[in-house]
C-alpha cells in the first residue's frame, strides 16, 4: 500500500437518471476522505441532469463532461473524462451506485503502484432503491444489515459485501471464488496506468467493455486486488433496455482478441485516429 500523499478523482458515468446520481451525490459529500475531484461521465443526458449537478458544484468538487445522446457510448465518454482528469488516482462508477462514507478513504487505503482495485456491490429491490433518502445515506442506515432486514431484505450472504470489520474483510476477500476483474462500477487505478492502455476500447457497447480495459492492464503487468468486501457500494435497482445479444457477442470477439494477441493498447481509444 502506498502511504497517501496522491490526490484522487472519482469518474461517475450516468445517462438521464438525475435522481438515482442524486443519491450517489449525497454519498460523495458524506466521504471521510473527501475526492479532489469528481467527474461526471455524461453519455447525453438531458438538462435536468445538468441543472442537478449545478446544484451541488458548491458541495462538491464536481466537473461535467458531456455529449450528445447518440445510443449507448459510455467507453467513449469515459475517455473523455479520462482525458480531462487531474488526479492521480482514479475511482470509477455509476450513477447508480451509492458509496458508503470510507469508500474513497478505502480505496485511497489499498492503492499501490503496479495494482488496480476490484471492488463489489450490494444490489439493493426497486422498492428500497425508490425510498432511500438522503438521512439514510449520511446516517449509515443504507449500508446497515440491520435497516435492510427491517426494510423486508432477507437475510443472505450477499449482505456480507456491507460488514464494516476489517479482519473479516481481509478473511473474505481472500476466499472469495470470485476472480479480481476490472469491475467498471467500483474499481481503480493510476491515472497513468489508464493512460498507458489508451482508456476504454470505444469499439465497445454494453457487455463486458469494462473487463476488457482491465484484461488490457493484466496484458502490460498490471495486477488487480480483489476487495469486493472492503470497498462497500449499494447498488440501485434499474432497467437495462441498451442491453442486446448482438453488442455482447460483438464486445466478446474484441475481448478474445486482446487475449489473444495480448494487446496492450487498444487503437479505438484515447487518441485514435479513425474518427
Amino acid at each position: 500500500m502506498e502511504k497517501e500523499n496522491f490526490t484522487i478523482g472519482v469518474i461517475i458515468s450516468t445517462y438521464n437518471n438525475p435522481a438515482w446520481l442524486e443519491k450517489t451525490l449525497w454519498g460523495y459529500i458524506n466521504q471521510t476522505r473527501k475526492a479532489d475531484e469528481i467527474i461526471i461521465a455524461d453519455d447525453g443526458s438531458g438538462e435536468e441532469t445538468r441543472l442537478l449537478i449545478g446544484r451541488y458544484a458548491s458541495e462538491l468538487p464536481l466537473r461535467h463532461v458531456w455529449h450528445e445522446d447518440n445510443g449507448f457510448r459510455k467507453t467513449e465518454i469515459l475517455n473523455k473524462a479520462l482525458a480531462e482528469a487531474t488526479a492521480d488516482y482514479l475511482i470509477f462508477t455509476d450513477q447508480d451506485c451509492v458509496p458508503r462514507a470510507d469508500f474513497i478513504a478505502s480505496h485511497a487505503k489499498h492503492a499501490q503502484k503496479g495494482y488496480f482495485l476490484s471492488g463489489g456491490m450490494y444490489r439493493l429491490p426497486m422498492e428500497l432503491s425508490i425510498k432511500a433518502s438522503r438521512k439514510d445515506i449520511e446516517s449509515g442506515d443504507l449500508f446497515s444489515v440491520c435497516w435492510l432486514r427491517r426494510h423486508g431484505v432477507k437475510l443472505s450472504w450477499r449482505l456480507t459485501k456491507l460488514q464494516k470489520s476489517p479482519v473479516i474483510a481481509s478473511i473474505l476477500n481472500a476466499v472469495t471464488p470470485t476472480k479480481a476483474t476490472w469491475n467498471g462500477c467500483n474499481a481503480s487505478v493510476w491515472r497513468e496506468t489508464a493512460l498507458e492502455v489508451a482508456g476504454f476500447d470505444e469499439r465497445m457497447k454494453y457487455g463486458g467493455e469494462d473487463r476488457e480495459f482491465g484484461e488490457r492492464m493484466f496484458n502490460m503487468g498490471i495486477k488487480s486486488k480483489q476487495l469486493r468486501y472492503s470497498l462497500a457500494i449499494v447498488h440501485l435497482d434499474h432497467n437495462r433496455p441498451y442491453k442486446n445479444d448482438a453488442d455482447i457477442k460483438a464486445n466478446n470477439a474484441i475481448r478474445r482478441e486482446t487475449k489473444r494477441t495480448r494487446r496492450i493498447k487498444t487503437e479505438f481509444g484515447i487518441g485514435r485516429t479513425d474518427k
